[in-house]
């Protein structure tokens, strides 16, 4: 047998020269992080893993820790890695032979070499094993590629808690900041409440016209419709939170509010460290490695596979006096030869997908670039317009009063009062917002930065 086998081994090893070789991996795929990023910040600290205890607030700890570990998309994701390990395993017994065992049997009737009739019972335990030597690594490059999903399964996770992380976080700042709008709008109402009466009052008395009345009630009911409004997108964040944690939607408790919060220090790193720390830009990594597997897989498709074979088992009839055994050992070459075009398609679509892998990890890279380079800038003009506002809500309270006693000594109509309740109310809002959205486009930058490095 050894004879035998030898010539089909050098043979096999010579058929190999003939399959295709590998295309390299299109060019202008890799990314060249900058030495420093565009905005700098005056006031940074380190990136902490969890980044979002440092905002104070017990409460929002509490729903962050229950969406990264209840989420759904977090489960999916968990059992998108299970369902990748289970491939790996499968693939691991490439390498291994295979075993079998089975037995035949029955009854029959025929005819004995004396030209008599006769039965007999025969039965045939057998003992199978097969294995495919991997000498060009086909099944090594499929273990490869399985390796490389369950990686890319992994960090593909760590992406989807990341992400849920900032969304929590964020709807949670969204749900105290429309608390905030909500007082904002409660205080106003409560003073134009008191406007209105003012106003009544004097038209009773007949110091002032109806118009002014009715100028005095029409601001009331416009700021009193606001509460309800106010009101209904509070419950459906609070629903969207709910969700987020993997929760029937229900009412969120409040560590505090939205001036409770710490304005922690933004979080910096070197543009060369963002790609190590982001877990899809490693999700994007093994996403090549596997699809460069795939393509080696494919490329040993076209070179020969040998298997080795052997069996043995036992004779019984109750013909025989004693059982016989019986067994085989062989060994099979076998390479394609014409397959009509098939193999150079898997090929060329195994490259496709390599090279759709290295430009999806381009467009990665890239978007996570562009993510801190936006919240850099965001950030860095916030407090210019948290100045401005500040300066701005100062004139317009000021107004308000001058406006409110001029038409209180009957110096001026009702409408200049109106005018500087509208704009004080206005620029209280924005600054409500301004600090949300200071906020959130914090937690936006901890999540463009990623969170602990993977490994």
């Amino acid at each position: 047998m050894r004879k035998a086998f030898l010539p089909t081994s050098l043979a096999a090893v010579v058929l190999a020269g003939c399959a295709p070789t590998l295309a390299d991996a299109p060019a202008g795929v890799a990314v060249a992080p900058p030495l420093e990023w565009r905005t700098q910040l005056a006031a940074t600290a380190p990136v902490e893993a969890q980044w979002w205890e440092g905002f104070g607030d017990p409460e929002l700890t509490r729903l962050v820790e229950r969406a990264r570990n209840n989420n759904p998309d977090v489960m999916i994701a968990a059992a998108r890695i299970e369902e990748a390990r289970a491939t790996e395993r499968g693939s691991r017994a490439l390498l291994l032979p295979s075993l079998a065992a089975g037995a035949e049997g029955g009854v029959r009737r025929e005819v004995s070499p004396f030209g008599k009739g006769q039965e007999s019972i025969v039965a045939q335990p057998t003992f199978r094993a097969s294995y495919e030597l991997d000498l060009f690594g086909k099944n090594r490059a499929r273990i490869d590629a399985a390796e490389a999903g369950v990686a890319a399964s992994e960090a593909a996770r760590e992406a989807t808690r990341l992400s849920v992380t900032a969304a929590t976080a964020s709807g949670y700042v969204t749900l105290l900041a429309l608390d905030a709008r909500l007082d904002v709008i409660k205080a106003t109402l409560q003073s134009r409440r008191d406007a209105l009466k003012f106003a009544r009052d004097r038209a009773e008395v007949g110091y002032t016209s109806q118009l002014e009345l009715r100028q005095a009630e029409a601001e009331y009911q416009a700021t009193a419709q606001l509460v309800p409004q106010i009101e209904a997108q509070i419950a459906r964040q609070e629903n969207a939170l709910s969700v987020l944690t993997g929760e029937l939607p229900q009412a969120i408790s409040r560590g505090g509010t939205l001036a409770d919060l710490r304005q922690t220090a933004a979080p910096v790193i070197l543009p060369s460290q963002l790609l190590r720390r982001r877990p899809d830009i490693a999700a994007a990594e093994y996403r090549i490695a596997a699809s460069d597997a795939q393509m080696r897989a494919a490329r040993a498709q076209f070179l020969p596979s040998i298997n080795l074979g052997a069996s043995a088992g036992l004779a019984l009839s109750d013909l025989l006096p004693n059982p016989i055994s019986v067994w085989s050992l062989g060994a099979s070459v076998l390479a394609p030869i014409f397959q009509g075009g098939r193999l150079e398609a898997q090929l060329d679509g195994a490259t496709a997908q390599r090279d759709q892998a290295a430009w999806a990890y381009r467009s990665t890279v890239l978007n996570a670039f562009r993510e801190v380079e936006d919240r850099l800038v965001v950030l860095s003009r916030l407090d210019q317009q948290d100045v401005a506002l500040s300066a701005q809500r100062a004139a317009v309270a000021d107004a308000l009063r001058h406006a409110r006693n001029r038409y209180r000594a009957g110096y001026t109509p009702y409408i200049e009062q109106v005018d500087a309740q509208r704009a004080l109310l206005g620029v209280e809002l924005s600054l409500v917002q301004l600090r949300a959205d200071r906020l959130t486009t914090l937690i936006g930058l901890y999540q463009a930065a990623g969170g602990a490095p993977v490994p």
